[in-house]
């Protein structure tokens, strides 16, 4: 990004000198990111739970803080000047510009976003399962095995129909198709084809979008309804997402041609946007506010993530589970201090999921959850009678938590 480019879009040019902090963790309401124009910048976190792909040392045309300014959540990291540093500050407001005057450095970031959302994808499903998720048309059986096991034989049939069309002769098509014959009449709601020129595409209930392991060619714009999110991983369902209308998702297939990652099912019966690749393509250059729209997806999605990385890292299984609905509440933007009441979109088996206990333990920590007075199930959705109480209980687990690695770093010492 040239100095004209800076100067016609009236960016700040701002200068740190060698070791200062240029945004600190924790820190709310960030209102600008940074693109480096010269010298170097060190990014670190409290707590490292992985190293970032490439480093975390940044140089010329490297951006950080977007993530935080786009989401307009706390940031997530701390950024020091390793050397003199010259930085091209970009105010929120100014995204817009950014994208319509300068659309290549627009595409930079969200490709850029896109790598690292898959890279933290892959280390939240090794850390909170210890595996890693096969990502490729032959999990796909595995996926159509792990439904029709739980009786859900929408999804079963589903996947099961994607493994045939893109492994016909693979060692389980034998399977999968007696499977097919077998779970169709129960099948009740599924969708296995669209016309190509079928931009808005409706789902019932509980039918299947797409499955992981399935080449990705379409993003989806919500227009009605909601979308979980969900993945399959050593036998469990994780759910990393409920979607409302207005969310993208979908797009890490479309933006980097690889095999989708997670599952998309229809929360509630629900309308989409269906955009493909040539689509996008226009849509870059004549529809900014789509662009902008995916840069804060993307930022509120990586923020997310790593919030929920630091939320495996808490020992107590119960801490997790407060730790887990304190993220949120953040993430829906509630007053955490409020004693107002507040209803969660899910119950407490995807509240399981999401810490990624599997069933039976879980069943008995929620039970322990339950026993405070102030939360309770309600139609099925978790049901805080008191918000701060969810904040206070969450302070207690991390400070335990602070407490204990404390004592294990003082017992290596010695």
């Amino acid at each position: 990004m040239g100095l004209g480019m800076a100067e016609q879009l009236q960016l700040t040019f701002v200068n740190y000198r060698k070791n200062s902090y240029i945004v600190v963790e924790g820190k709310q309401n960030s209102d600008r990111f940074f693109i480096i124009r010269q010298g170097k910048v060190q990014i670190s976190k409290e707590v490292e739970v992985v190293e970032e792909e490439g480093g975390n040392i940044l140089g010329p045309g490297d951006f950080f803080g977007v993530v935080s300014t786009m989401s307009s959540h706390s940031h997530i990291e701390t950024a020091k000047a390793l050397t003199d540093v010259t930085l091209i500050s970009v105010a929120k407001d100014q995204y817009g510009q950014l994208i319509e005057k300068n659309t290549p450095v627009a595409m930079k970031i969200i490709l850029q976003f896109s790598k690292r959302m898959r890279y933290l994808d892959e280390a939240l499903t090794r850390l909170t399962l210890n595996n890693t998720a096969d990502n490729d048309p032959s999990h796909l059986f595995k996926v159509g095995e792990y439904y029709a096991k739980q009786n859900q034989y929408n999804q079963a049939y589903f996947a099961y129909h994607k493994y045939i069309t893109y492994c016909p002769n693979g060692q389980n098509a034998v399977y999968a198709r007696e499977r097919m014959m077998k779970i169709a009449p129960y099948a009740a709601v599924v969708k296995l084809q669209h016309r190509p020129d079928e931009f808005n595409q409706t789902y019932p209930k509980d039918s299947m979008i797409f499955s992981e392991g399935e080449p990705g060619e379409e993003l989806y714009i919500i227009q009605k309804g909601s979308v979980k999110i969900t993945k399959i991983v050593d036998n469990n369902e994780v759910l990393l997402a409920v979607l409302k209308p207005g969310d993208i998702f979908g797009e890490m297939a479309l933006l980097e041609s690889k095999p989708r990652v997670a599952s998309a099912i229809a929360y509630e019966e629900c309308v989409v946007l269906a955009v493909n690749r040539a689509n996008f393509e226009r849509m870059v250059g004549n529809q900014p506010q789509i662009i902008a729209r995916l840069t804060q997806l993307l930022a509120e999605r990586i923020w997310f993530i790593y919030k929920q990385l630091a939320n495996t890292l808490l020992d107590d299984p119960l801490g997790r589970m407060y730790d887990a609905l304190h993220i949120q509440l953040e993430k829906n933007r509630v007053d955490l201090h409020s004693s107002a009441s507040y209803v969660f979109n899910f119950g407490p088996k995807e509240l399981v999921n999401m810490v990624g206990l599997p069933q039976k333990e879980g069943t008995l920590i929620v039970r322990k959850l339950l026993e405070n007075p102030n939360i309770g199930v309600v139609n099925d959705k978790i049901h805080a009678a008191n918000i701060s109480e969810i904040s206070k209980q969450t302070e207690y687990y991390r400070k335990m938590q602070k407490i204990e690695w404390a004592r294990r770093n003082s017992a290596n010492r010695n």
